[in-house]
């Protein structure tokens, strides 16, 4: 009778908690089981184990063999257990020694001749490793993903490269430090954009104050190209923020790219997707698009092609900056504080605004059109703007690009938010309603305010609202106060129905 405990880790949302993979083999007939909830891919990895050590020369005991992933009531899922199973029967029969083994960390699947192969959500699981003062092994291919977590890393390709470890034959040699992207490599620039001189201011005041923004316009107008060169215009990421958006990559469909480090993500989902699709979920719960686009841009083109029940469903995370799903087997919550782009065509032919193109809709088709976005979602939106197409022949007067580019505007960017984080700690756009009544207007700014809500009837979200934009508008002008011209620009970005 022997027993040998592995360390290694589940993945729970962005969690990677710990896992005790205890073998025990004892006398009896033989058989090999697997308890303590998992997944169809784990119970299959008995037959890959199997393979893998009499492929690589090690005896299968025939035995009995029991496999506990302690804790027993949090659900495991993945191959990611292969490794640390098959390392867990080595030794608990004696092929390898169980010296040392707590200060270790494994995580890999195992192909049928022993190689390792790579899993998904490495880094979680290297940030909870190194938090908890172990050494990771895991496949050469997961490396550079594990090493964001700061911890020692020793990737191997096959099962053989562990036991030599292991056993003192062979060291596993650690991975070294890699170089990582500094700064985002963009190939757009708001200089691209010719013309449009009002909708890049406003696109300058929602990435000063973390605003979303709907631009309406007809088709060509330029909102796309608009909405693109947002994320260019955002201060640069934290360490903590680059690593929040590598891990959330991490667990998801999409992978982790090293490439795109230190990039601020832009998401624009098609019009047909699903709520799913947008929020996350599944049996094994996966993050969203909101949460992909986390610390970054959610652009939703063709707004009201959209569900009604796609758009509605963004209502909670624009307001709590997360998304909580709940499953039968567990709730999972994901992060998803992102900044929302949205584009509208004005009617279903997308001409009702150009003056060089007859709109064929009717009023009531028009109306219909605009009315599948409901008043509380247009509410929580807190710029509206009109983007008019430019004619060719502006464009051809254009032969130079724009001198402002986005690095400028970056830096003019980073130098407003720093005001409002010294003032209050967030962003313009993210004051509560409280925070918002306590900037300072002028008495002029008080009485054209009053003024505004009386004649169009605003709401008190839009009120609050309008107060937020001005204040970032005041920012920009490093003003201490909200002037009656800052109230009056705010304004011109509510919609008027």
């Amino acid at each position: 009778m022997s027993v040998a405990t592995i360390f290694s880790r589940a993945q729970h949302g962005l969690q990677a908690p710990l896992v005790r993979v205890e073998v025990y083999i004892s006398k009896g007939l033989p058989g090999f089981a697997i308890v303590g909830l998992p997944e169809t891919a784990i119970k299959e990895s008995r037959d890959r184990i199997r393979s893998a050590l009499l492929n690589a020369q090690f005896e299968m005991p025939t035995k009995k063999i029991v496999v506990n992933l302690s804790p027993a009531d949090l659900p495991k899922e993945g191959a990611r257990f292969d490794l640390p199973i098959a390392i867990g029967i080595l030794a608990a029969s004696d092929q390898v020694r169980q010296q040392d083994l707590e200060q270790y960390e494994f995580a890999g699947e195992l192909a049928l001749s022993g190689e390792l192969r790579p899993i998904d959500g490495m880094l979680p699981l290297a940030i909870a490793a190194q938090k908890a003062g172990r050494s990771l092994i895991c496949p050469v291919a997961n490396t550079t993903e594990a090493l964001l977590g700061d911890g020692t890393v020793f990737p191997s390709q096959h099962l053989l490269d562990v036991v030599c470890h292991l056993q003192g034959m062979k060291s596993l040699k650690q991975a070294e430090a890699v170089p990582f992207p500094e700064n985002p490599n963009w190939t757009v620039d708001i200089s691209d954009i010719q013309g449009q001189a009002a909708a890049k201011r406003a696109l300058i005041i929602a990435a000063s104050g973390g605003h979303s923004m709907l631009m309406s316009g007809p088709p060509g107008s330029g909102k796309s190209m608009l909405a693109q060169r947002l994320p260019t215009l955002l201060p640069p990421l934290t360490q903590a923020q680059a690593l929040e958006i590598a891990a959330i990559y991490s667990i998801s469909t999409q992978g982790f790219k090293i490439a795109h480090f230190k990039e601020r993500p832009f998401r624009s989902p098609h019009h047909t997707s699903s709520p799913v699709a947008l929020v996350g979920g599944g049996s094994i719960p996966q993050p969203g698009e909101i949460s992909l686009a986390h610390h970054g841009v959610l652009f939703l083109d063709e707004l009201p092609e959209f569900t009604r029940k796609v758009i509605e469903v963004l209502r909670e995370p624009i307001e709590s900056k997360k998304i909580h799903i709940a499953r039968a087997n567990g709730s999972v919550e994901f992060p998803a504080q992102f900044q929302m782009i949205c584009a509208m065509n004005p009617c279903p032919c997308g001409y009702l605004t150009d003056p060089e193109n007859t709109c064929k809709c009717t009023s009531a088709i028009v109306e219909r059109y605009q009315g599948k976005i409901s008043g509380p979602m247009m509410d929580r939106i807190d710029i509206h703007i009109e983007v008019p197409r430019v004619s060719v022949k502006t464009l051809i007067q254009y032969s130079e690009k724009d001198p402002v580019n986005s690095a400028m505007v970056r830096d003019t960017v980073v130098k407003t938010q720093a005001i409002q984080y010294a003032r209050s700690g967030v962003l313009n756009a993210h004051l509560n309603s409280a925070a918002a009544k306590e900037c300072t207007l002028t008495n002029d700014a008080k009485k054209k305010l009053e003024q505004l809500v009386d004649t169009f009837h605003f709401s008190a979200r839009a009120f609050y609202r309008i107060i937020k934009v001005a204040r970032t508008i005041a920012d920009l002008e490093t003003s201490e106060s909200i002037d009656v011209n800052h109230i009056m620009e705010s304004a011109q970005y509510r919609p008027l129905r």
